[in-house]
């Protein structure tokens, strides 16, 4: 029965977005004038796209001055970026009460654009009409927040209000570095706080810890289709306010702003860092069962998060940060590892160090030039890691991700686990995320992970596996033969763990199954949702809820 009425909901919203489409008449001169005087003159004549331009700007900040740019160039026989006609630089709620009603009036396909990282080319259409948030920065702290509708014994917690245009390093700049407080963001400081990320679901370094970022969410002030504008929280439109968190960006409406709670911080923060290389392949599937076993009794736990990375070279990439644990606590964390290879010093070659610095320290732009100058790229305050330096400007070939289930990682499933990830690991190299996975996350983390739409797979998930290919100057034939090598990697996963599902924001174009892979149970839900604040389908994503 579920399915049936999940079918018509989708039926009814797929019709009513081919006859809203289908009938437009288009705005004349004077409708745009119209327009551009409602919004205060922001209404922009878009130019076009210009890759000259575009191929100067090496930073991801520098990209986001314009409107028309994107992080991403395109993505192989998927996407290409496309320039809207217009673009209403909107500076406040209302310019964007007006863009959505203009363009409800004349039939127009509408695109919301913060900082244009999104993988699937979300944030461009052509013939459309966007909703630039890049002017709407600004970043409030409270100390004590009460949503709307409250009753009237609340007393509020810790908590920063996010315009839909700020970037996650305004938001650490002021949340931690001034005020000493903790918000579980993203780890790209260039993402925007409020977009696709946060209402996709939104991990940080330290989830396992503080959960995702949209269970940090306490309210959102969003412009439905209709042009109204509602605030949704725990206590008013609170079905409005649960497919907010985690049902994808642009799906819904737009969220204009939107408040999350903060953290105390931990004594300290930490990263461990270094590369583990096998002389052989034996070694190498030798290396990988050890590894997951030590995973899963030292570091499957609140205090870990980030990645490693397997590759074809037999070599195993560490990039680990780390909370609440000082230097000492975490060389006997891996006094056994160590040991480990010690006794095998004959077949790996080991390199890895590890330090701690203060937890407000982590975003400190003058802290960071005078200790870590390396370990960052771009200037006044507008910094981003170096390692993120590659995706800027990025053609992507392919991207793909799915879910791993923490049982692999028990003893007695590690060496079947680490056979299936040497296997893949001979025909591309990819990435464990364990921060992208919520088993053995802190009850805090997992209780508020509970109460969102994501796939609830990543309750159980100890890391999100990721591969990818990409380049800076397209090669259909090169693509081509890298995708062959991808898909053969990410098959030998999914055939091993077969409906794991996959992370919207992270995801492939192709999909397959995408309604269940994004969010598992919760899609019938989050249709009846989108079906009653938009029942017409004027909000429309790839793959998103609802979607063509």
């Amino acid at each position: 029965m579920k399915k049936i009425i999940c079918l018509i909901s989708f039926c009814s919203i797929l019709i009513a977005s081919i006859y809203f489409y289908q009938r437009s008449p288009g705005p004349k001169p004077n409708d745009w004038n119209s327009l551009n005087s409602k919004v205060g003159g922001r209404l922009i004549k878009s130019p076009s796209y210009d890759e000259a331009t575009l191929t100067k700007l090496q930073s991801p900040f520098a990209i986001q001055d314009y409107p028309w740019a994107t992080q991403s160039t395109g993505w192989l026989k998927a996407w290409s970026v496309a320039v809207s006609p217009y673009t209403v630089a909107v500076q406040n709620t209302d310019d964007i009460v007006a863009a959505v009603k203009f363009a409800k009036k004349h039939h127009l396909k509408l695109v919301i654009k913060g900082t244009g990282h999104d993988y699937l080319g979300r944030s461009n259409a052509p013939d459309s009409l966007l909703v630039w948030t890049h002017n709407m920065r600004d970043v409030h702290v409270h100390d004590r927040f009460i949503p709307q509708g409250a009753p009237d014994e609340a007393t509020g917690v810790n908590a920063v209000t996010i315009q839909a245009g700020a970037r996650w390093i305004e938001v650490y700049e002021e949340v931690t570095t001034k005020n000493s407080r903790y918000v579980q963001g993203g780890g790209c400081t260039s993402v925007g706080a409020v977009g696709g990320f946060l209402q996709g679901g939104g991990f940080g370094s330290f989830s396992k810890k503080y959960g995702m970022a949209a269970g940090s969410l306490l309210e959102a002030e969003v412009v439905v289709a209709s042009g109204e504008i509602l605030i949704a929280n725990q206590y008013q439109n609170t079905d409005l306010f649960w497919a907010l968190k985690g049902g994808g960006g642009g799906t819904f409406g737009i969220v204009s702003k939107a408040t999350l709670q903060t953290h105390d911080l931990p004594n300290y923060f930490g990263s461990l860092q270094g590369k583990i290389t096998a002389n052989t392949d034996e070694d190498f599937e030798t290396l990988l069962g050890y590894f997951i076993t030590f995973y899963h009794e030292n570091l499957n736990n609140e205090h870990w998060g980030e990645q490693i990375k397997l590759k074809p070279n037999n070599s195993l990439d560490l990039s680990l940060l780390f909370q609440g644990l000082s230097e000492k606590e975490v060389e006997d964390i891996w006094k056994p590892f160590n040991q480990w290879m010690e006794e095998r010093n004959k077949s790996y070659t080991i390199d890895l160090s590890y330090f701690t610095f203060p937890p407000n320290k982590l975003w400190d732009y003058d802290y960071l030039t005078a200790h870590y100058p390396n370990s960052i790229e771009g200037k006044n305050k507008l910094f981003y890691w170096s390692g993120d330096q590659a995706e800027v400007l990025a053609y992507w070939y392919t991207y793909q991700s799915c879910w791993i289930p923490s049982a692999l990682f028990d003893k007695n499933a590690s060496k079947t686990f680490a056979h299936t990830l040497f296997n893949a690991s001979r025909h591309w190299e990819f990435s464990l995320h364990f921060n992208k996975g919520l088993a053995g996350a802190s009850a805090e983390a997992l209780k508020s992970a509970q109460d969102t739409s994501i796939n609830p797979a990543v309750i159980d998930a100890a890391a999100l596996a990721i591969f990818g290919a990409f380049t800076h100057e397209a090669n259909i034939e090169k693509g081509l033969e890298q995708i062959h090598k991808v898909n053969t990697a990410v098959k030998i996963i999914t055939d091993f763990i077969p409906g794991s599902g996959s992370y919207s924001n992270e995801t492939n174009y192709f999909q397959k199954d995408w309604q269940q892979a994004f969010w598992g149970k919760n899609y019938p839900r989050l249709l009846e949702i989108k079906k009653k604040y938009d029942p017409e389908g004027f909000f429309q994503c790839h793959h998103s809820v609802g979607s063509l």
